[in-house]
């Protein structure tokens, strides 16, 4: 594993708990700033940041909507704060801008592997909100149905990210 894809996959770790963990413990901002570095570093690593810029908004609004459509429906919902319970939170959309870093570095490796990437959402989707429910920075009700939901959702928004991301890839030379 190299430096960078090292880096990369940290970096994501500690974006994941510092969204988590600062909203549980009614730090909601916390995780937006250390969002706001990663991203900055890793747009700084690439040959055309613009080009990965547009491909990460465009991946965050669609990963956002998917979390506002289960906050909507009442399948999960967040620690109280100041932000509107009805509207899905910041450190949310930090999660999902954190985890387009990782989709063009450290999990590279899946690009073309659409099965791959299938089964690796269905598992790792679900558990991650799994773990932040038990962290206490969210609720999942009826959680059997959530659960499947969440593969379900997972299970194709992870190929699709990922052929997005190869797509638009910030390394790639532009056309």
């Amino acid at each position: 594993m190299n430096m960078r894809v090292a880096i990369n996959f940290i970096a994501f770790q500690l974006g994941w708990l510092a969204c988590v963990i600062g909203a549980a413990q009614g730090m909601p901002w916390l995780g937006p700033l250390v969002a706001l570095v990663v991203v900055l570093w890793h747009l700084r690593h690439k040959a055309d940041a613009g080009r990965e810029l547009s491909w990460i908004l465009a991946a965050v609004a669609v990963g956002s909507l998917f979390d506002q459509a289960l906050l909507s429906l009442g399948w999960i919902s967040f620690v109280s704060s100041s932000w509107p319970a009805w509207l899905l939170p910041a450190w949310m959309v930090s999660l999902w801008l954190l985890f387009c870093t990782t989709l063009n570095v450290s999990m590279r490796w899946m690009h073309g592997r659409w099965l791959i990437a299938m089964v690796f959402g269905a598992v790792g989707g679900p558990l991650a909100y799994l773990a932040g429910a038990k962290l206490g920075a969210m609720s999942l009700l009826d959680t059997e149905a959530m659960l499947i939901a969440l593969a379900i959702g997972w299970g194709c928004l992870m190929p699709a990210l990922l052929w997005l991301s190869a797509r638009f890839d910030g390394n790639a030379v532009s056309k």
